[in-house]
């Protein structure tokens, strides 16, 4: 039994067809199939239902498939522990970003990361932060980039930058006349917010809660550019993070109002599980952002507030 044999066998597992996985796999279908005949003969077990489509996994199939997981995960394990003690920052680091901060945050770092450590294998994916913390919880995420505070026992919040609220108002808005807005004229029958799911929806509600009845709010989107149109209609105003309004173009930053210091603002943080062993690439993604964010804070007037250091 090889670790390569468990591998191709959770490939077949997951795409139900032998020429999918080989696909996958990076293998022709005549290797892996090999491969898995022989894992079967030395067990003598049938892991596959072969006569099914897609093919299913057999009784014992199953149970050998979430062995081979946590074997494999315990194999990534130890050399995580390897690349650790060596100070490495090498190796394959799978990394979540919410969709709040993911279009605006990731142009800003991932050039000069990738530039910085070649040898890391970097995957980034898109997703709510209630995914990036179930994935870390199974370990099929490393790190994930998310608004904290979240209070989860086995997660490490490191804080990246605070980024404000700005109010984006309809032409010809009340409230357009004010230099500032203060949380006070925030309006229930007014706001346009995200869909559910989306944590910068719950910043809002909770910044909203202090003078607004706890009343369900009528229009929702899953994009803040949605949310933008739907403002330019008259349809009402609504609140964006900051860094999402710096592609505006003149016309539309016109429409924009900030709040008074000190400004409602959301924390975004590097998280990870306690038990994290890939701690060297971890330290060198926060290392970069961190950097980012101070040199966009002192040079480009980026309205970002960096966090108190330790």
């Amino acid at each position: 039994m090889t670790l390569t044999q468990l591998r191709y066998l959770l490939s077949v597992a997951e795409y139900g067809n032998f020429t999918l996985a080989a696909e996958k796999s990076f293998v022709t279908q005549p290797t892996l199939s090999m491969q898995i005949q022989k894992l079967e003969d030395e067990l003598e077990v049938k892991i596959f239902n072969r006569s099914t489509k897609p093919i299913g996994l057999t009784a014992i199939g199953k149970t050998i498939v979430a062995q081979a997981k946590i074997i494999l995960q315990e194999a990534q394990r130890m050399e995580d522990a390897v690349a650790q003690e060596k100070g490495s920052v090498s190796g394959a680091f799978r990394l979540g970003i919410i969709p709040t901060v993911m279009p605006t945050l990731l142009p800003m770092f991932l050039t000069n990361f990738i530039k910085k450590y070649p040898k890391v294998d970097l995957k980034i994916e898109e997703i709510t932060t209630e995914n990036i913390c179930n994935l870390i919880d199974k370990g099929q995420l490393d790190a994930g980039i998310a608004a904290t505070p979240m209070n989860r026992e086995q997660l490490l919040e490191k804080p990246l930058f605070y980024e404000p609220f700005v109010a984006y108002l309809p032409k010809n808005h009340h409230l357009l006349k004010q230099e500032y807005i203060e949380v006070d004229d925030l309006n229930h029958n007014d706001i346009l917010v995200l869909e559910d799911g989306h944590c910068f929806r719950n910043h809002v509600l909770n910044l909203c809660a202090s003078n607004m009845s706890p009343k369900q709010f009528g229009l929702k989107s899953g994009s803040f550019e949605t949310l933008i149109n739907l403002a330019d209609q008259g349809l009402g105003m609504t609140l964006l993070p900051y860094l999402n309004t710096h592609n505006l173009n003149a016309e539309a930053k016109q429409q924009l109002r900030n709040f008074p210091e000190p400004a409602p603002a959301r924390e975004i943080s590097l998280i990870h599980n306690k038990n994290q062993l890939k701690l060297p690439v971890i330290e060198a993604l926060r290392n970069t952002i961190l950097g980012i964010v101070r040199g966009a804070i002192k040079f480009e007037n980026v309205r970002i507030i960096e966090p108190r250091k330790a």
